[in-house]
């Protein structure tokens, strides 16, 4: 593979005005294509094969023309102190303002609440429901104006209003302020890794160009596909982080194949075949556990994942193309000419020479630099002399970290989870003073009498038996289909959506009528959007251990062919484990438990969203392994090259412990810059993928992966014979490059003699 992306990254350097045409069309076609398409629709999440979207469809069905409806909006009334909604002078602003949208554009129909029942008991409260004729990503300017502009109406009437419903929904745009500050980070990092301005924003303009093309691709499929704009962010968010760091990568690489003397196209081809495979093995890893996510069977967790597997697809593509062609254009600019060797350089090429003679001792990498040992150095041989202290500390932190993952509940986030400064907030806040907590989240029950004898008396019965079970606050009158061989009904439970109690009187209730549907005959269903959340969190919470258990295995598997190694993938795969469970220890403590919530503006504590645990493991599963591969490359380049264990821990350090730590801290700032979006789903990814990178690449393969490494010794790199004779070779080092390609004739005047470092295990 070394080889084959060693031709392209040459062919890339010499074809660059075309390599570079070709994305420059790309880019502007994916624009272009991205503005001329509708706005997809905010689809509410479903997963087949569950009671709840079982009943759902069967709502389709007999209930055609309800389900046709559009968005839907609540005009929530309460009246002054010491009066009520229910008093002359506030009944009349209440209805007149439902006057004021009765026939507007979009407008189906409106509910009088006094006609409804929809009046609080102590007549304080009182909400009407306003039916559109679209979506709510098809409602028009004027026609939110008119429901805001109505509201207002009856605020200037002395009444407190607030508006709740799908009206108000909108699709969350990227490009806030925090977004901004991660990229500015982003590129502060990367001038201070590469210490080049040119070569920064050449990684930074190429990570830019693919993220705008998978941008454009998914907006632009959004209505065919059923896209959302959680699908578009997570796409956004994904293809910047791995598009930087996969063109730093690969500058770093170009930028130390100059300083050895290499001529810019041979430098090109000798990155994109060294650096890049280790890209294309990384972006490999992630776009399978990004698909693998379409087994858990939800559609809206596999459009995520699709969405994300493109967009790291193009951001590998454009690494190993566009990235080396740039280099053409700006080459001098990203690493200028090798200076001229020093004196004493000169004599380190005669003892490199010298040492690689025929029947001198084995040849070793020279690991150490002139003057002051970097930081990674210092660090590497911190971990050889003290592995112990370093794993048992990183091992108990992480562990200490993880703990509060042991309370973890799932679920979805509602308006209750949207900021107090919003309207929707208030308006829930309202009808759960008014109503009680559960009024936000009814149930929907649906009876299926086709195969029962009497329909009225079936029904009568599962209303009499929902109404005996506890924790039912009121059950509404039966509403029967024009066959009259389906009825819906509504049970209003006494705890708010989100709570244990409402999860067990879920199970409760489809206990209680499968007693009646054994006499009758009928099929008795529980659904609504209560209903339907809490089936896809067990769901989730029943497919996170066979899922963590594939992706594993996938790393092992992956890891064992790449370094040929047992030791080495089974230790990568618990420091995964020990990363994620971090991850999740901190969902938990800031969602659940409020700790610091209030830094990044989550004003109201609840389940952890139900997507998000699979959702994390599948990307941090990936990007964990760009680490492992980037870092003990270079450490199993120098061991297959005759380095003792810790020369060769010290040697990876050196050539890619700050290019790593540099990848990291942009990719955390880029997760991180989505924590301020308004969107709940996108705050808790931006936190766990910050946690779970911040978690991976600092404490789990800088400190803990070094240290396994120490105590193990050549061990580490031991394989089967069977193993070795099975697995195929994949040249992750670029070592058939060192055969095939000449390698330059100098060594480069910033290398110093091998120094002793640590213990040697020979």
């Amino acid at each position: 593979m070394a080889t084959f992306l060693y031709r392209i990254g040459r062919w890339a350097f010499r074809r660059r005005r075309l390599v570079g045409g070709v994305w420059l069309g790309v880019l502007v076609l994916a624009v272009v294509a991205a503005a001329m398409a509708p706005a997809g629709e905010e689809e509410d999440l479903s997963m087949p094969g569950t009671e709840s979207q079982k009943a759902f469809d069967l709502l389709d069905e007999r209930f055609p023309q309800s389900n046709s409806q559009g968005a839907e909006a609540r005009l929530v009334f309460q009246a002054p102190d010491g009066q009520r909604v229910t008093a002359r002078e506030n009944k009349a602003a209440v209805e007149d303002t439902l006057g004021s949208l009765d026939g507007g554009d979009q407008v189906a129909s409106t509910t009088d609440p006094y006609e409804t029942c929809a009046v609080s008991e102590d007549g304080t409260i009182a909400y009407s429901t306003i039916t559109y004729t679209a979506d709510a990503v098809d409602l028009t300017e004027s026609t939110k104006s008119a429901l805001e502009d109505a509201a207002s109406q009856a605020r200037d009437a002395g009444l407190t209003v607030e508006v709740g419903g799908s009206a108000l929904d909108s699709e969350e745009e990227p490009g806030g302020t925090t977004e901004i500050i991660g990229v500015a980070v982003a590129a502060v990092v990367l001038v201070l890794a590469l210490g080049s301005l040119v070569a920064a924003g050449l990684s930074l303009l190429t990570a830019l160009v693919g993220v705008a093309i998978a941008f454009g691709l998914v907006s632009a499929l959004a209505v065919p596909l059923g896209l959302t704009s959680t699908v578009a962010i997570l796409a956004l968010m994904l293809g910047l982080a791995v598009g930087i760091d996969y063109a730093l990568f690969i500058t770093s690489r170009f930028r130390d194949e100059r300083a050895r003397g290499s001529e810019p196209e041979e430098a090109a081809g000798r990155a994109v075949g060294t650096a890049g495979s280790a890209v294309v093995f990384a972006g490999a890893t992630v776009f399978i556990a990004l698909v693998g996510l379409g087994v858990v069977g939800i559609p809206e967790l596999t459009k995520m994942g699709m969405g994300g597997a493109g967009a790291v697809a193009l951001a590998v593509l454009v690494a190993l193309t566009l990235v080396p062609a740039l280099f053409g254009f700006f080459g001098n600019g990203v690493s200028p000419a090798r200076a001229k060797p020093r004196a004493w350089g000169r004599v380190l090429s005669r003892a490199a020479r010298k040492a690689t003679r025929p029947g001198s001792e084995r040849p070793h990498p020279v690991p150490a630099a002139a003057g002051r040992p970097g930081l990674g150095i210092r660090w590497a041989r911190f971990v050889l002399r003290r592995p112990v202290t370093v794993l048992l500390i990183a091992g108990l932190g992480l562990g200490a970290v993880a703990l509060p993952a042991l309370s973890l509940e799932l679920g979805l986030p509602g308006d209750e989870s949207k900021s107090v400064e919003t309207t929707q907030r208030r308006a829930y806040d309202l009808l759960s003073e008014g109503f009680g907590p559960g009024f936000n989240g009814p149930l929907t029950v649906v009876v299926d009498t086709s195969e029962s004898g009497d329909t009225r008396a079936t029904t009568d019965l599962v209303v009499k038996t929902i109404r005996g079970v506890d924790g039912v606050a009121s059950v509404g009158d039966p509403v029967l289909n024009r066959t009259k061989d389906t009825a819906v009904l509504t049970a209003v439970p006494r705890t708010a959506p989100n709570t244990g109690e409402t999860k067990d009187l879920v199970h409760a209730i489809r206990g209680a009528v499968s007693g009646v549907e054994a006499d009758t005959g009928a099929g008795i269903l529980v659904t609504g959007t209560t209903a339907m959340n809490i089936d896809i969190s067990e769901a989730m919470s029943d497919a996170l251990i066979p899922y963590l258990t594939v992706v594993i295995g996938l790393a092992v598997l992956l890891l064992t062919v790449v370094f040929r190694s047992v030791l080495v993938p089974v230790k990568a795969a618990l420091g995964f484990l020990l990363s994620v469970g971090a991850a999740f220890g901190v969902l938990v403590a800031v969602f659940q438990w409020g700790w610091a919530a209030d830094l990044i503006g989550i004003e109201q504590t609840g389940p952890v969203m139900s997507l998000m645990p699979i959702l994390i493991i599948g990307i941090v599963f990936g990007l964990a392994m760009d680490y492992e591969v980037f870092l003990l490359t270079r450490m199993r380049e120098a061991h297959v090259h005759g380095a003792s264990y810790d020369e060769a821990i010290v040697g990876g350090f050196r050539h890619s412990g700050r290019v790593v730590a540099a990848a990291a801290i942009i990719m955390i700032s880029v997760f991180a810059g989505f924590i301020g979006m308004s969107s709940p789903t996108i705050q808790t990814m931006g936190v766990g993928l910050a946690a779970a990178v911040a978690f991976d690449a600092f404490v789990v393969r800088m400190a803990i992966a070094p240290a396994v490494l120490a105590l193990l010794g050549d061990r580490a790199w031991w394989l089967p014979r069977i193993l070795n004779r099975v697995l195929p070779t994949v040249d992750i080092e670029g070592e058939k490059l060192s055969t095939r390609v000449p390698a330059p004739a100098t060594v480069p005047d910033t290398v110093a003699p091998r120094l002793p470092v640590g213990r040697h295990r020979h």
